[in-house]
């Protein structure tokens, strides 16, 4: 028998749910406005379809950059509040400045008021709503963990860091026998090998397998597990729910059996995937080079007062197939900074200057670097390239840490977008757990996403 699961939903339907309704809602919110108050300046007309296109397209691109559609944000009203009014003011104020693919200016300025209120009032009442129903406990999914007690408490760790989604409800150990100092005191045992009651007991909603490969299941928790598999319950293994709750590969607890789930992906040799990815590094180099242009007197100004030397200055890294190249970086320490050797970079860095800083926090520093995108030593996303002296020690330290190279070295990625500055062999492995995940699942989707995540971090001024 089924077990009589509670009502969730997974993390990426959320997302969609979210999407979906701030469209519906933003539509609504205009509908009802244009029909109550005098308000013609978005009117709603089978000739005039393209205006209401152009609105959800700014508003969705606008959000997903300013973070509207992290769960974590969106659980909470004041991160949503604001999220929202910046939001809306900036897809407002860009739908008003394009009257080519937009209605032109209304002569009433109160119309634009009315257009504001019309979108920010009815998307905040909606996630209000989501804030208050969706994001309670009636909403979480119930996960019951099978496995040995070292994959348990890394499993349950990663839940807790990084969903509030989840909730374990208990766990069962397939080797009961085996000692072991971990402690999961702030889990349920569970004794019960009757996975049926179980399930119905605590409303399961997903069971995860966090066992050693070269552990066996006893035969009454396989054939258990069988039934349950039988009535539709999913189940799943933990390095596939560690992947999608962390956006990682869990290098680090999978050893030698790492190919086994490090499928590359397709797109690695998909050459039309590669001629497109090459054409936006051309394009992207270019534009950026072409923009930076515009901030060149400022920066000449903040190097000859707060760095007081030699701007531009060049560094070897590893690239593609372990080949050297030499990359152009703003120099944002002082001078002579590593005349000892190479030092990890940390976080408030002493050898970083004031004006440094700025060039870090607004990525300026990495302007140079589109060079090395047009000679085709990088690319605009991909694994950060490191330097030889650290490959040789981390190569060392790190299982498959050579493999960030089969892939070009990137002016952003996702290690880049999804964590904080390297700064020892731990963060390294946190970054190499990152790179391979991208490596893995490299497309058109997480490109996307890297770039959405890396304006997000120019806008919010918050580079390293």
């Amino acid at each position: 028998m089924a077990s009589t699961s509670n009502m969730h939903f997974e993390i990426s339907e959320r997302k969609l749910l979210l999407r979906i309704v701030d469209v519906l809602t933003l539509l609504f919110g205009l509908y009802v406005v244009s029909n109550v108050f005098d308000f013609d300046y978005f009117r709603f007309t089978q000739e005039r379809w393209s205006w209401s296109l152009v609105l959800i397209v700014y508003y969705v691109l606008f959000s997903t950059i300013l973070e509207l559609y992290d769960l974590q944000k969106s659980s909470r009203y004041d991160s949503t509040f604001q999220g929202i009014i910046l939001s809306v003011s900036i897809t407002v104020l860009c739908y008003l400045l394009t009257p080519f693919l937009t209605p032109e200016l209304p002569e009433n300025r109160l119309q634009i008021l009315y257009f504001f209120l019309a979108i920010s009032v009815s998307i905040f009442l909606w996630r209000c709503a989501y804030i208050f129903f969706i994001s309670s406990p009636r909403f979480f999914k119930n996960i019951l963990i099978i496995g040995n007690t070292e994959e348990i408490k890394i499993m349950s760790d990663a839940i807790n860091r990084n969903t509030k989604y989840f909730k374990i409800v208990g766990y069962i150990n397939s080797n009961p026998a085996q000692k072991s100092d971990i402690s999961l005191d702030d889990l349920e045992e569970i004794t019960n090998l009757d996975l049926g009651v179980v399930t119905q007991e605590k409303y399961v909603s997903e069971i995860i397998i966090a066992s050693n490969p070269r552990e066996e299941l006893s035969k009454a928790l396989f054939d258990s597990l069988i039934r349950l598999l039988e009535t539709g319950l999913p189940i799943k293994e933990y390095i596939q729910v560690y992947e999608e709750l962390t956006f990682r590969v869990p290098v680090q607890y999978i050893a030698k059996d790492f190919y086994k789930y490090f499928p590359f992906s397709r797109s690695n040799q998909n050459k039309l995937y590669l001629f497109f990815h090459r054409f936006f590094d051309i394009v992207s180099a270019i534009l950026g080079l072409l923009v930076s242009l515009i901030f060149i007197p400022f920066i000449l100004i903040g190097n000859l007062i707060g760095n007081r030397g030699p701007l531009l200055y060049t560094q070897e890294r590893v690239g593609k197939n372990g080949v050297p190249f030499k990359i152009y970086k703003l120099r944002s320490m002082v001078v002579n900074a590593e005349k000892d050797g190479a030092v990890w970079a940390t976080k408030n860095d002493a050898r970083i200057t004031k004006f440094g800083k700025f060039l870090r926090k607004s990525r300026l520093d990495e302007v140079p670097q589109f060079i090395n995108v047009l000679k085709g030593e990088m690319s605009m996303i991909g694994p950060r390239p490191e330097r030889p002296a650290f490959v040789k020690q981390l190569s060392k330290d790190l299982t498959f840490y050579e493999i960030r190279h089969v892939v070009k070295p990137g002016v952003t990625g996702w290690a880049q977008v999804k964590t904080d500055y390297g700064a020892s062999v731990e963060d390294s492995l946190r970054k190499l757990q990152y790179d391979l995940y991208y490596i893995k699942h490299r497309g058109f989707f997480i490109d996307l996403n890297i770039i959405v995540k890396t304006l997000s971090t120019v806008l919010f001024y918050r580079g390293r």
